[in-house]
C-alpha cells in the first residue's frame, strides 16, 4: 500500500512564507478548554465594551448558552452600530467540478462517482449574463481544487469576463502561490475565501486523505499569501461539524484576528456552514453542531471582531438565514445553484457540491430583506 504524504509538511511547488500565524493559531486552539468558563466569565465578558481572546473564548462556552439571548441582543446592537440595516446580497458561481482531493465529507471529491463538468469561457459568460439580469453586483467563482483542470489562467480569464458585469468578484478555489494571487488579483479578483475545514490537524489528517488539500499548514496560511499578493479581502471558516466544534470556531476566530492585526488594511470575513448531505452519502450532518450552536458562534464572531463581514449560506434553511440577517450576519447568498451552469438557460453540465436549504430567488430574499427592515445592498465597491 502506498504511504501517505506528510499532511504536516510542504511540497516541492507551494510557497513557504516566514509567518508565526499558523503556530499562535495551534497553540492558542490547543490551549482552549471551553469547558473551563464559567458564568461570571460569560457575564463580565458580556460587560467588556470590546471583547477580548478571553472574553470569545467565554462566548464560545458552553457556560454561554443560557445567556444566549443577551448575547444575541448585544450582537444586534454592535451589527446595526457598524453596519445599519444593510445586508449584501451575492451569488456563488460553480465554474467546474473537477477536484483532485479525497476530502471524505466532500461530494466534489476525486473518489465520489459524479456527473463532472467545466464551463468554457462562452458558458461563463452567459452564467454570468444570466446572473447580473436578477440585480446582483457581486459574484463568487468557485471551482473544484483541480489545477490540471481549472488551472490559474483558466481561473483568471473567469474574473476577466466576472469584471465586465460585477463591481465585486470573489474567489473561492484552490489555495494558491503569491505570485498566482498576484496575477489573479490583476485578472479582476478582489478577495478570496478559503475554510480550513478544520484547525484540529490530527482530524485533518484523517478526513483529507489525498491531493494538495491534504497540506494543513499550506492551506492555512493562504490569506496571508492572498493578502501579500495585493487582495483587499480574505475570508474564514471551519466547517462546522467535522470535528470539535468549539475549538475550530475560536481557531477561525483568532486566525483572522492574528491576520487583522498583521495586515490591519485588510477587510475580514467569517463564513459559518455546517456539514450538508451529498451525492451518494445523505448521512453526513452536523451532529452537535445545532442551530442553538451555530447561533451562539456566528454572534460571538461578531461581538469579538465588530467590523467584519459575516456570510450565511443556502446550507441554512430560510427560517434561520432570515433572523441570524436581523442579528449579527452581514452577507447572504440569493439564487443559489451549486451545481455545474445552473445560472443560465441551458441544461445543468454537472452535479452539486451539496444540497442546499434555501432555494429562493433573488427577487424572493430580495423582498423578505425589505419586509423585515433591512436595506438590501448589491455592492459596496466601487472601482474609480
Amino acid at each position: 500500500m502506498k504511504k501517505r504524504i506528510d499532511h504536516m509538511n510542504y511540497l516541492p511547488d507551494m510557497d513557504k512564507i516566514k509567518s508565526d500565524i499558523k503556530d499562535k493559531v495551534i497553540y492558542a486552539m490547543n490551549e482552549y478548554n471551553a469547558d473551563k468558563y464559567t458564568e461570571n466569565d460569560v457575564l463580565a465578558a458580556l460587560e467588556h465594551s470590546s471583547k477580548t481572546v478571553k472574553d470569545f473564548a467565554a462566548l464560545l462556552s458552553p457556560a454561554a448558552l443560557p445567556y444566549l439571548e443577551k448575547i444575541a441582543q448585544q450582537a444586534q446592537y454592535e451589527t446595526k452600530k457598524h453596519f445599519g440595516n444593510s445586508v449584501n446580497m451575492f451569488t456563488p458561481l460553480y465554474i467546474s467540478n473537477y477536484c483532485d482531493n479525497y476530502c471524505v465529507y466532500c461530494g466534489f471529491n476525486c473518489r465520489n462517482k459524479i456527473h463532472r463538468a467545466k464551463l468554457n469561457a462562452e458558458e461563463i459568460e452567459k452564467e454570468m449574463q444570466a446572473i447580473a439580469q436578477t440585480g446582483l453586483q457581486e459574484v463568487l467563482i468557485l471551482t473544484g481544487e483541480s489545477k490540471k483542470m481549472s488551472g490559474v489562467k483558466y481561473i483568471g480569464e473567469a474574473c476577466k469576463i466576472a469584471r465586465n458585469y460585477f463591481k465585486v468578484v470573489g474567489l473561492e478555489v484552490y489555495p494558491m502561490n503569491i505570485d498566482d494571487y498576484r496575477y489573479i488579483h490583476e485578472c479582476g479578483a478582489d478577495y478570496v475565501t478559503v475554510f480550513q475545514e478544520t484547525y484540529d490537524f490530527e482530524k485533518y489528517e484523517t478526513l483529507h486523505l489525498a491531493g494538495h488539500k491534504r497540506i494543513f499548514p499550506y492551506r492555512l496560511e493562504t490569506q496571508e499569501r492572498a493578502l501579500i499578493a495585493g487582495m483587499r479581502g480574505v475570508g474564514f471558516a471551519a466547517l462546522l461539524g467535522l470535528a470539535d466544534f468549539r475549538k475550530d470556531a475560536f481557531a477561525t476566530g483568532m486566525h483572522a484576528y492574528l491576520i487583522q492585526r498583521k495586515y490591519p488594511h485588510a477587510e475580514i470575513a467569517f463564513s459559518c456552514p455546517r456539514l450538508r448531505p451529498i451525492i451518494n452519502n445523505d448521512k453526513i450532518n452536523p451532529k452537535d453542531v445545532r442551530e442553538t450552536q451555530l447561533l451562539q458562534v456566528i454572534c460571538a464572531y461578531r461581538l469579538f471582531m465588530p467590523f467584519a463581514s459575516i456570510t450565511i449560506s443556502t446550507r441554512e434553511c430560510a427560517r434561520f438565514r432570515d433572523n441570524i440577517v436581523n442579528i449579527a450576519a452581514t452577507k447572504i447568498s440569493a439564487g443559489v445553484d451549486v451545481g455545474i451552469g445552473g445560472h443560465g438557460n441551458g441544461e445543468k453540465k454537472g452535479d452539486e457540491q451539496f444540497e442546499i436549504s434555501d432555494g429562493r430567488t433573488v427577487e424572493q430574499i430580495y423582498s423578505t430583506l425589505c419586509q423585515n427592515g433591512l436595506q438590501p445592498v448589491m455592492s459596496d465597491y466601487i472601482y474609480v
